[in-house]
């Protein structure tokens, strides 16, 4: 049994999974008749595993994904339009963080392009990373409201710092031109430097209409797409239920 003292320095040290296992580990390696060097190695190793798996349960928490959706899940099977081989050679590769590659999603409303982005963010921070989601709207939504109180550089460095950052629902509202312009800043940051998922229910050639700046928009596209995929879903259809065929 663990004395006092040993339990107040290991929880010091913070090391949660020696606490919780001490026992385990003793009989274990009184079983296989384990040595010194062969025990420490074994704590450590556990210990190890446990420290990596509380932090990536805290980075899936932080990153604020409202719906978790994962790979294996989505229903390819009612999507014959989109590419899957494409899709899952951009996936399984993780070049798409290792070379710091965007991705771009273009459809139509409910087809997926969410819980596909989704997918890539929650697989970059199963690997590691460091994940964000958010909506557009909000996006410049905070953007513009870190005018008014001076903290700009603090609000694009947190969105520009994050290993993969997916900004959701591209195009869903116009936007000010101090926010186009803040908005270009934090990509043009995360260029070539970061993994940058987007999802849009607009083609390219029609962001000028919500972005209203065409010297900003062409330079933003130019940008995001230099090293990029884009994934065209659309002619995809919609995997929403229709009314009445909700269960």
């Amino acid at each position: 049994m663990m004395n006092e003292e040993l339990q107040k320095i290991i929880k010091d040290l913070r090391l949660w999974g020696m606490l919780e296992h001490w026992d385990e580990y003793l009989k274990l390696a009184e079983k296989q008749h384990f040595s010194a060097v062969r025990l420490l190695t074994h704590v450590i190793k556990e210990e190890y595993k446990v420290k990596q798996g509380r932090a990536k349960v805290y980075r899936m928490q932080r990153a604020h994904i409202p719906e978790p959706f994962v790979m294996a899940t989505f229903p390819f099977n009612r999507q014959r339009k989109l590419n899957k081989k494409k899709l899952l050679a951009i996936y399984d590769s993780f070049d798409y963080v290792n070379k710091c590659q965007n991705v771009i999603w273009v459809g139509p409303t409910g087809c997926g392009k969410t819980g596909l982005a989704t997918s890539f963010l929650t697989h970059a921070i199963e690997e590691g990373c460091s994940g964000l989601y958010i909506s557009f709207p909000e996006l410049v939504s905070k953007l513009y409201a870190s005018m008014a109180d001076h903290t700009q550089e603090k609000v694009i460095k947190k969105y520009a710092s994050c290993d993969c950052l997916l900004i959701d629902e591209v195009g869903y509202v116009e936007v000010e031109p101090a926010q186009v312009g803040l908005f270009f800043e934090l990509m043009h940051k995360r260029h070539k430097t970061k993994t940058t998922l987007v999802t849009s229910n607009l083609g390219f050639s029609e962001w000028g209409s919500f972005l209203k700046n065409n010297h900003l928009t062409a330079a933003l596209i130019d940008r995001l797409t230099e090293n990029s995929h884009v994934i065209n879903m659309r002619n995809c259809v919609s995997l929403r239920p229709k009314l009445g065929q909700e269960k």
